[in-house]
């Protein structure tokens, strides 16, 4: 019998994913989940923790995304970076790069820069990564529909630098399914896309065997509106899709890519479900590769993940009460036992952030690792009745939503027809009506205000002599390249995309003779075509 206290009713609370809250947990609660489900860190299902050793073997990585004007600007901020005690470099490219636009293209002329480093050639990025040994440091990337050009440079001025494909370390995001529901940058059509990611998957477990060649991302599904069980499942459906794809073709086993799959989400403010979600998160993704694939490798059922903190969650008004936000939501992620983390700036909903608010953000995690002692012990919170309460339901949540995703033909079919983008506005309608109410609380904005205006809004964007001096890059390249070798590359990436082969090492030819992202991109674009949005009502 519950104490009396917990029987008690007051009313019914649920966490952000509809998940009832009860008044208190116990022994019973902790019982119905089974404790060999639970296990113990290091072992399957993972529940617990990757490694048995936890955070007190090895930190969680620290990143801060970064990236804008140019190269040059943008390595000059890597630097500082590094200096100030991050131990990993997350590069954040403009929008012309990720849709494969050159930075001339007048299509996108005042995008250029704006949101990220533009890169236009393997010029741009032998800039980007001066004097940044990358044996030294690991390197992540969001970016998706252009993420096999993106691991080309690198692979390309890694070789510059002298260090074999063996050594590099990284992440690229390479996870084009949830672009086309909830961000955007989307290229060609499905099929060719789901093609190149897994040949990039498939090239970095035959060659950058330390590459992550995918992470796949639930932040953006829960940034347009998503709740966590939702931003979870989907995304745990996306890298069922790639490895389908993978193991269908036949050439590799399970255990011959796994362990490089990894996974990228945003921590929101609901602090025990933003645990319980990595938890279940890794059980659920020990379980299906053991079961669906046939894993015989302990390291091919390891859920490697990283998040942001920060996101939506971040608010114009009030916006140092951001700086809270942020160490709550990192609290959280190290709790769930994340592998790395970038915390965003304070200043981000209205501005680049300065050199003083990015070093504050990585300040954040610096003070949870070495002053709050949460990373002594594994899995602090683990046996707890609430949390493994919590992880259980979270985790039946997740697997409900991926048999409804399989029974209307798997996520492909869904994004097509639009019903996954119909599951995420009726979400995010139902929070913003939350929001309006008053139900859900946002200390400044819906609640606690006060008259200090907000912020006002200031774009960013390079100056003119910035952007004349990425123009003239690109111009200097295209006029001093072997322009007969640059052409004979991009002929032979057309006709390899014409069959089956794997296209890494065509676009890695490209790149060294210095072809450019809009150049490689248009090759691909005659062949494939173009994805066309459905309309979702």
């Amino acid at each position: 019998m519950r104490y009396d206290i917990c029987m008690q009713n007051e009313g019914q609370l649920t966490t952000e994913s509809g998940i009832v809250v009860e008044r208190c947990y116990g022994p019973e609660d902790r019982d119905a989940a089974g404790s060999d489900r639970i296990g113990v860190p290091g072992e399957f299902p993972f529940t617990r923790g990757n490694h048995p050793g936890g955070y007190r073997d090895r930190l969680w990585t620290f990143r801060q995304y970064s990236g804008f004007g140019n190269a040059e600007w943008s390595n000059e901020r890597y630097k500082l970076l590094l200096k100030e005690g991050g131990t990993g470099l997350s590069v954040a490219a403009d929008l012309p790069t990720q849709i494969g636009y050159d930075s001339d293209d007048p299509e996108v002329e005042e995008e250029v820069g704006r949101v990220g480093v533009a890169l236009d050639s393997l010029a741009d990025a032998e800039i980007l990564f001066r004097d940044i040994p990358l044996d030294k440091i690991s390197t992540s990337w969001t970016v998706n529909g252009t993420a096999a050009i993106m691991l080309a440079f690198y692979v390309a001025v890694g070789a510059k630098q002298g260090v074999p494909r063996a050594k590099l370390r990284g992440t690229i995001q390479n996870d084009i399914l949830k672009e086309y529901v909830a961000r955007g940058t989307w290229i060609w059509p499905p099929t060719p896309s789901i093609r190149l990611i897994a040949d990039s998957i498939e090239f970095c477990a035959e060659e950058v065997p330390r590459y992550n060649a995918v992470s796949v991302a639930g932040a953006h599904f829960r940034d347009a509106g998503a709740n966590a069980a939702q931003e979870m499942a989907f995304t745990l459906q996306d890298a069922v899709t790639y490895c389908d794809e993978i193991v269908g073709r036949g050439r590799m086993t399970i255990d011959q890519f796994a362990p490089q799959v990894s996974f990228f989400f945003y921590t929101h403010n609901d602090f025990f479900e933003e645990i319980a979600k990595y938890r279940a998160g890794r059980r659920r993704w020990a379980e299906i590769v053991r079961e669906r694939y046939g894993a015989k490798e302990a390291s091919s059922s390891m859920f490697r993940m990283g998040t942001v903190c920060g996101g939506w969650t971040l608010q114009a008004q009030q916006p140092q009460n951001n700086i809270v936000r942020v160490a709550y939501q990192a609290m959280a992620a190290v709790l769930g036992g994340v592998q790395s983390m970038f915390t965003a700036a304070w200043d981000e909903p209205f501005a680049l952030p300065t050199e003083e608010s990015t070093t504050l953000a990585l300040r954040t995690q610096q003070i949870l690792a070495h002053e709050t002692g949460v990373a002594r012990t594994v899995d602090p919170l683990g046996g707890s009745y609430f949390v493994e309460s919590l992880t259980d339901q979270m985790e039946e949540k997740i697997i409900g939503i991926m048999a409804d995703l399989e029974a209307h033909g798997g996520m492909v079919r869904c994004i097509e027809d639009g019903y996954v983008q119909g599951l995420i506005a009726d979400e995010s309608a139902a929070i913003q009506r939350k929001i309006d109410s008053g139900e859900r609380v946002i200390v400044g904005v819906n609640k606690y205000q006060s008259n200090e205006p907000a912020p006002g809004l200031v774009p960013p964007a390079m100056d003119e002599s910035a952007r004349r001096v990425q123009l003239d890059r690109l111009a200097e390249v295209r006029r001093t390249r072997n322009t007969r070798a640059a052409l004979g590359a991009l002929k032979q990436l057309r006709s390899a995309a014409q069959g089956d082969a794997n296209l890494m090492p065509h676009l890695i030819e490209c790149v060294e003779e210095y072809c450019t992202v809009g150049e490689i991109t248009k090759e691909l674009k005659d062949v494939w075509g173009e994805y066309q949005q459905p309309a979702v009502f």
